[in-house]
């Protein structure tokens, strides 16, 4: 490989940004561009990198050499964002959720095997330690064949993170099923080996409703406002007046492989981690905790009532943000744009999860009945689970592109 930086974009500068901390560590990349509707994300921007153009506009973006462009702004210009960068041929990171509907996901997809532009999703859960050592577990074959998964996540920070701004209204997330369950529900999908078919939900808006709690955040960002002094739920202040998403959520699935699971979703617990138990034909293993600090739990004996596990397995440490998922995910995410190549995260699985939880927020708004997961062109599958082969690199004007 060049030892010549890759020029890459970012769209949206602001909390997802996190992930440029990640990228100006790195020696082979150059954050050349940064756009940003918001007056104040783009001074942040220009003070953060101040070698980079800063821009709100998309098309100035686009023009700047970038070979590869991450999509980390709000989740309803997703789609929009990426269709443009796909018909640019820049490589595009789009943060997760893929998108904020069934009909917008498929659109993305389609549009990037028609213009053959490397597409790919930042689910960094897939990279997490904790769910590896899990999915480690499993195909170990220890626990036996996978009946059924139960996630459970206790969003601590709800209020501070999805309540506040525009991650608390349906027109821009549509649910937080989607821009915050997407991890686990693609995670299920993962350990289980398959993807949902039925999905039903119930859920609503229990505590982030009190209009005495509501105030406007104009020109501020998370980082202004959160705070661990913002406790109990019942106390917060300055939640988003059009906050109609539900801030308690639960769904259940039947996998295309008899697999069941089922996911539950709460934004004012006082902890804030997520807890899978994973139920075999010869055993079941459980995480307490999802950090380093933290350990799986497996049973593989007959054990009468609560018995100690069998085995305790330590969660690796690894170093980095989202416990030392984003490393990763930026290292396959750049050999990607370079190489090509199959990759653990996938833009089908994005989709898949995304369905689920559409048609979950469908189901708990509606009848709360099962609602049936559409299915894709076969061909569009088989693309993306090759690898999106022949699609072509990112668009040759400097750096590593160039130099191949």
């Amino acid at each position: 490989m060049s030892n010549t930086r890759m020029p890459v974009g970012i769209v949206g500068f602001g909390v997802r940004a996190l992930l440029a901390d990640e990228l100006a560590t790195r020696a082979d990349v150059e954050i050349r561009v940064i756009c940003d509707p918001s007056a104040r994300a783009r001074e942040r921007a220009g003070e953060q990198f101040p070698e980079a153009l800063v821009t709100a506009d998309l098309d100035e973006l686009l023009s700047a050499g970038a070979e590869a462009v991450f999509v980390l702004s709000p989740d309803d210009t997703h789609v929009a964002v990426v269709e443009r960068c796909l018909d640019a041929g820049v490589a595009v990171f789009c943060e997760k959720p893929i998108a904020t509907s069934v009909e917008g996901a498929d659109r993305m997809l389609e549009r990037a095997r028609a213009t053959g532009t490397r597409l790919y999703l930042g689910h960094n859960m897939r990279h997490m330690p904790v769910v590896r050592l899990m999915r480690d577990i499993i195909q170990s074959g220890r626990i036996g064949e996978v009946r059924a998964i139960w996630c459970r996540h206790f969003v601590g920070n709800g209020g501070d993170y999805y309540f506040k701004d525009w991650h608390a209204e349906r027109s821009h997330v549509n649910s937080l099923l989607l821009q915050k369950g997407a991890h686990d529900i693609d995670v299920i999908h993962w350990l289980a080996g398959g993807y949902t078919q039925r999905v039903s939900g119930m859920g609503a808006l229990t505590v982030y409703g009190d209009v005495g709690q509501q105030g406007a955040r104009a020109g501020h960002l998370m980082t202004d406002w959160i705070s661990v002094d913002n406790w109990p739920p019942s106390v917060q202040t300055g939640i988003n007046p059009r906050a109609d998403v539900e801030d308690l959520s639960m769904i259940t699935m039947r996998l295309d492989n008899g697999v069941f699971a089922s996911y539950q979703q709460c934004h004012y617990t006082p902890d804030y981690w997520r807890n899978y138990t994973v139920i075999g034909t010869e055993g079941r293993l459980e995480n307490v905790g999802d950090g380093p600090d933290g350990v799986v739990n497996v049973w593989t004996q007959r054990h009468s009532g609560y018995s100690a596990p069998d085995e305790v397995i330590p969660i690796p440490e690894a170093s980095g943000s989202h416990g030392g998922a984003d490393p990763l995910l930026l290292e396959e995410f750049l050999r990607f744009v370079r190489e090509g190549g199959a990759t653990e995260t996938s833009p089908i699985a994005a989709r898949q999860a995304v369905a689920v939880g559409a048609l979950a927020a469908e189901s708990l708004r509606g009848d709360q009945g099962a609602r049936t997961v559409p299915a894709l062109a076969p061909e569009l599958v088989r693309y993306f689970d090759d690898g999106q082969p022949g699609s072509r690199d990112a668009t040759p004007m400097t750096g590593v592109a160039a130099e191949r």
